[in-house]
């Protein structure tokens, strides 16, 4: 596993927690970072994504205003600011790296490396 993720954990709605990312130094200089969220029955879906060239991010619809993607060039890593939580952000979360394009910057096929996923629980 080239990606660590973690920073998961339980919190009542309305609380805050941070996931992190660690990446090998070529994958984190290299490649687009993103985080993707899984929930029990439901298929992996898109969270937010920072582009290595221009630094732009990119949020899901459901999470702007909440949460906010960042990297840390000198520990190699990127982080997931989520406030706010609702019960609806439920879902183990995993981090991934890809060299995207606008088009698959938003989609799990648009990574090729990915973490193994840190549970994420929101109580109401």
């Amino acid at each position: 596993v080239q990606l660590q993720a973690s920073g998961g954990g339980l919190v009542q709605a309305g609380g805050s927690l941070r996931l992190s990312c660690a990446a090998p130094r070529d994958t984190f200089n290299s490649y687009d970072m993103g985080w993707f969220r899984q929930a029990p029955g439901k298929e992996r879906e898109f969270v937010a994504t920072l582009r290595r060239s221009g630094g732009r991010s990119y949020y899901a619809d459901s999470v702007k205003g909440r949460f906010t993607i960042s990297r840390d060039n000198t520990k190699n890593t990127v982080y997931l600011q989520m406030n706010s939580l609702e019960p609806d952000d439920t879902a183990v979360y995993f981090c991934a790296a890809g060299r995207t394009i606008l088009s698959t910057a938003t989609t799990a096929r648009g990574y090729t490396v990915w973490g193994q996923g840190t549970q994420v629980t929101v109580s109401s």
